[in-house]
């Protein structure tokens, strides 16, 4: 049987609310691995939508791993949404220019730097991710969660602020995993594996 091919838009046949995301994307600063989707209530263009204040002058990436698993509704908050926040003032003066242009001389809008989130992660329905966090590898995210801090890998995490709920495996197998990081394997051998993918990691290590 045919390997799904990772450059397909629509992977699922007659199903246009689920794509292959990277195939999707034109904003040079959101870089998506293979084989990860995002599926769409209404229409899977509305994850560039999602992505909010994400400015070209701010130059901050968004960076998803492969394998990853992105739900309806999910945003991702960049550092173009940043304020002052050690100031007299959270305003942002120097936006609306004319006598207010050089407020900002000298100075710079915090930034938390590239959000980034590793393979094999699945962010639920309307989840939140603030800028800069890093989400390691295997990790949950639990539907409508607030991500303000980063993610350790195989951790599942919910609420607002997001908290810890569980590892998923001991630190042991946790170790083991990222060593394997089989979704670097070359896409036959993990085919080969997929029956043992769908187990429990003791089937792989």
């Amino acid at each position: 049987m045919k390997i799904p091919d990772p450059n397909t838009v629509y992977p699922l046949a007659n199903y246009k609310n689920l794509c292959f995301l990277k195939n999707y994307i034109n904003n040079p600063n959101i870089v998506v691995g293979d084989y990860t989707y995002y599926d769409d209530f209404e229409d899977v263009g509305n994850f560039e939508k999602n992505v909010k204040y994400h400015f070209d002058f701010v130059g901050d990436k968004l960076i998803i791993g492969k394998f990853c698993m992105i739900a309806s509704d999910v945003t991702f908050i960049m550092n173009g949404g940043n304020h002052l926040t050690e100031a007299t003032s959270a305003y942002p003066f120097a936006i609306f220019g004319g006598a207010w242009q050089d407020a900002m001389q000298g100075k710079s809008y915090p930034t938390k730097g590239d959000t980034v989130i590793g393979n094999d992660v699945w962010i639920g329905h309307g989840a939140t991710l603030m800028p800069g966090v890093k989400i390691g590898d295997g990790a949950i995210i639990a539907t409508k969660a607030v991500v303000t801090k980063d993610v350790e890998p195989y951790t599942i995490v919910g609420g607002n602020p997001a908290k810890e709920i569980k590892k998923r495996f001991s630190e042991d197998i946790i170790s083991k995993l990222l060593e394997l990081q089989w979704w670097d394997w070359d896409i036959e051998k993990i085919t080969l594996n997929v029956h043992k993918l769908t187990r429990g990691p003791d089937t792989l290590l």
